[in-house]
């Protein structure tokens, strides 16, 4: 269990779920954390991640650093994703065992389940077929993360848990269409078809996929309820239990930002997984449940996308 006292560290703490951990500490009146920005410390570098918690001794911490992107950014920059993950989190991880911190959370991904994984994930699903090609590196550092933990419980005797988030959205996303998500990559398309009275937008793929949304506050909220959860080391999956088509989330974000164009879906582009739907039974057994609407989200997202408009160019790809 957390103390007031407590240093907690942050690794990512300027990311989407990063940001929204600080948020959530805060609140709850938790005021020993500490984080680091990439150029004060570069976690791919074992040395300066050695150093920091040498100097810092953090009896918590965060592990929400990572490399990310959506279908186009995964499969284009593959060797970036697996590397960059890879030495992260093994850096982070191995130092919060040399210099003997309480607890580790790793965050890690739903894509770590198999392409046709049964629906939905459960946890036990892991390693129990092919992943999705596009994203594949990603996933793959990801389960070494996971492992990394067991192994170092099993050996060290360790307390180092790993929560598997669904897709996540929220304050602090990234928009930029080149290596967005699928979420804000369509609410910024909508959003500049919108200002640039677009008749249509195009989006990638099928619209038929299926996918699970949860915003970040929330699971910062799960995140804080499983880190006092003592003994449990388990891999948890944090997810809303809600599924909606990717056109459905079209049509929905169309709704929110006031577009009234049409949409059109370009079937050549690639749809990635069929549908990703996590089991979120263990999570919700411990007394834990999603709290926010994805309309709600979805608004207060745009939001908060207007508000930082002047320091996000909107480039004009219509």
């Amino acid at each position: 269990m957390m103390n007031k006292t407590d240093k907690i560290y942050i690794a990512g703490h300027r990311g989407l779920v990063g940001s929204a951990i600080v948020r959530a500490l805060q609140n709850a009146g938790f005021n020993n954390v500490v984080y680091r920005t990439h150029a004060e410390l570069d976690l791919t570098q074992q040395s300066q991640v050695n150093e920091f918690f040498a100097k810092e001794r953090p009896d918590y911490v965060f592990l929400a650093a990572a490399k990310v992107g959506g279908i186009h950014a995964n499969n284009t920059y593959r060797g970036e994703f697996i590397y960059e993950n890879l030495m992260m989190q093994s850096n982070v991880i191995e130092a919060a065992r040399r210099y003997h911190a309480k607890r580790l959370m790793f965050l890690g991904s739903s894509c770590i389940y198999p392409r046709n994984c049964p629906q939905p994930m459960r946890e036990e699903y892991l390693l129990t077929g092919v992943l999705e090609p596009t994203n594949e590196p990603y996933a793959i550092a990801k389960i070494a993360g996971i492992k990394l933990c067991e192994a170092y419980n099993h050996q060290f005797k360790t307390d180092f848990i790993s929560v598997m988030p669904t897709n996540l959205y929220g304050p602090h996303d990234n928009f930029d269409l080149e290596t967005s998500h699928v979420l804000p990559a369509l609410l910024r398309k909508v959003h500049e078809a919108k200002v640039a009275k677009a008749r249509s937008v195009t989006l990638w793929g099928t619209g038929t996929p299926k996918r699970e949304f949860l915003h970040v506050d929330d699971m910062a909220s799960a995140c804080l309820f499983v880190m006092n959860k003592t003994g449990f080391q388990e891999i948890v999956n944090i997810g809303s239990g809600q599924e909606v088509s990717i056109r459905e989330l079209a049509e929905l974000i169309c709704e929110v930002v006031g577009f009234q164009g049409d949409l059109i879906y370009d079937s050549t582009k690639p749809d990635g997984t069929p549908r990703k739907l996590l089991d979120t039974t263990r999570l919700t057994a411990l007394g834990w449940q999603a709290q926010i609407k994805l309309k709600t989200g979805l608004e207060q997202t745009y939001q908060w996308f207007l508000e930082q408009d002047h320091q996000v160019p909107v480039k004009q790809l219509m």
